[in-house]
């Protein structure tokens, strides 16, 4: 079975919750999900139907807001199963001029690797972001992943050493929100 008998389309919340409670057991925080399938579908950005998007255009989806700023493509085995998602939003570049895709999470379930799924959600998102005349798909990969660091520089990408990874939440930025007030 190869990469290119599977499907690949825009997600269902069940299914989206599913896989990300998979990636949180991968990553030994089997307990971090906050996710539910109401607040991801209050989240999320769908397709209007679950037929396969042309992949050499943008997708034909829920337009994205402030509300609802991510998408999430699965991919499906033959038989139907999914097995792999590619949780994505745009971003922008300032130097480019131009928008991009930021791939917050790439989960292919350990059983279903080394089949190229993984590849293929992100040949998926890169045919997107050239659709759009985009600049750039950027990920971020933990330190410890190995295997998927390895794979990343498989395809051509490369490690931004001179950036570090910045974040504040929880009550860090309920304080910062109310910083000048």
């Amino acid at each position: 079975m190869a990469a290119s008998d599977a499907t690949v389309r825009h997600a269902h919340a069940a299914t989206i919750l599913q896989l990300i409670q998979a990636l949180a057991d991968y990553e030994k925080e089997p307990d971090a999900v906050e996710a539910t399938v109401e607040t991801l579908q209050d989240t999320i950005a769908f397709a209007p139907s679950p037929d396969a998007s042309d992949s050499a255009t943008v997708p034909n989806t829920e337009p994205t807001s402030p509300a609802r700023p991510a998408r999430c493509l699965l991919l499906f085995t033959p038989e139907g199963k999914a097995v792999g998602m590619a949780l994505y939003f745009y971003n922008y570049s300032t130097w480019r001029s131009r928008p991009g895709i930021y791939l917050e999470d790439l989960f292919v379930q350990p059983s279903a690797r080394g089949k190229g799924y993984g590849k293929r959600l992100i040949v998926e998102l890169a045919k997107q972001v050239v659709a759009m005349k985009g600049g750039r798909l950027e990920w971020a990969v933990l330190k410890w992943n190995e295997p998927s660091i390895k794979f990343y520089e498989s395809i051509g990408a490369k490690a931004l050493d001179e950036w570090v990874g910045m974040r504040v939440d929880g009550p860090g930025l309920e304080k910062l929100a109310h910083l000048l007030d």
